[in-house]
């Protein structure tokens, strides 16, 4: 069996604690690294505590780059952004599989991370040669890649509820509303007294109301799809939920379509896609993150509203899965040219 050995960089984190507990399933991935700044030397059920047994040996160690290379095939960057740019240049150049789940990679205009990361990004060369992993519009440039960028999860509910409208040209693309209520561990483990506990529960709360940086890849691949300039526009709201995010995209339709028509458009768009399931008409009725908690599903959905000729699409994912390490697992199954379901075949949890 074709066994890849990988390294989890920034394994301590909450997405690094599901890369980690993914890849202790998966049949073809060996996790041989895992890298902490704070917990070196420590072992891994030190900080997660679920993990106790399963990775019995393995315990954090500096990010290392001439290690890396010496031990391990591929490596996911779970890094604050701002902070892979300063490694993913050094792991291609050793012929490393790199797959980054920062926004470091995200964009491929050099000039849209002064305006929503506040920095001028170092390597536009990389930019070109970066993959958008989001396997249902990139899944060949995918294949074989060895830069793989993990979209936002906020980004890719949006995304996938967009794209059968975009596609069948069925909305005005000048103005896109979106609205994400997303849980608590989008923030990551370090609590802030805006996710403190106490200030979280109970919560339905916007913040970058002005702009959310998300929406620059919503716009980037929605107009790639439509062959022009797609305006999007984002406001997420925290709430108390510790996993989830959804999605309701709001749009204005440019022509007069019936529900089978949209629903067909779903249909065609997500064929044969295997984390893909399409709500309509049956209980729950609309996606609810809820159902999709601990796997890496992205259920989808839309309502029509004939009378002001809005359409809503919605997406549902676990934020933590679909939104960052189980997406992040699946291009890499794409990327080496495996199964891209291994590791992955997990049910949603309920209750949950």
């Amino acid at each position: 069996m074709n066994v890849r050995k990988v390294c989890i960089a920034g394994g301590s984190g909450y997405t690094g604690g599901e890369l980690l507990r993914l890849l202790a399933l998966h049949p073809q991935a060996e996790v041989v690294m895992a890298t902490s700044r704070e917990y070196v030397g420590k072992p891994i059920h030190y900080v997660h505590f679920n993990l106790r047994s399963i990775y019995k040996n393995l315990k954090f160690s500096k990010l290392d780059v001439s290690l890396i290379s010496k031990n391990c095939d591929a490596v996911f960057l779970s890094l604050p952004h701002g902070t892979s740019v300063d490694y993913v240049p050094k792991l291609l150049e050793v012929g490393l599989t790199v797959v980054d789940l920062s926004a470091d990679f995200r964009l491929k205009d050099p000039q849209a991370y002064k305006v929503w990361y506040g920095y001028e990004h170092p390597y536009p060369d990389l930019l070109k040669k970066a993959v958008y992993g989001l396997p249902e519009i990139h899944r060949d440039e995918i294949r074989g890649a060895k830069l793989i960028a993990v979209p936002g999860c906020n980004a890719t509910a949006s995304i996938l509820s967009l794209i059968p409208l975009v596609k069948c040209r069925v909305i005005d693309t000048d103005k896109i509303v979106i609205d994400v209520k997303v849980g608590s561990s989008e923030a990551g483990s370090k609590p802030s007294i805006g996710d403190h506990h106490p200030e979280r529960e109970g919560c339905v709360r916007p913040y970058d109301a002005d702009g959310h940086r998300h929406v620059a890849e919503v716009q980037q691949e929605l107009s790639t799809i439509a062959g022009q300039e797609v305006v999007a526009t984002m406001v997420p709201h925290a709430v108390s939920n510790v996993r989830g995010a959804l999605a309701s995209s709001h749009a204005w339709l440019s022509i007069e379509v019936e529900e089978l028509d949209v629903l067909k458009a779903f249909v065609e768009t997500y064929k044969g896609e295997p984390f893909i399931r399409i709500i309509y008409k049956i209980p729950p009725n609309y996606p609810d993150p809820k159902y999709v908690i601990g796997s890496n599903y992205a259920d989808l959905g839309f309502a029509l509203e004939k009378r002001v000729g809005r359409i809503t699409s919605f997406c549902a994912i676990d934020n933590l899965m679909k939104g960052a390490a189980g997406q992040a697992i699946q291009v890499f199954n794409i990327a080496v040219g495996f199964n891209e379901t291994l590791g992955l075949q997990i049910t949603p949890l309920k209750p949950a």
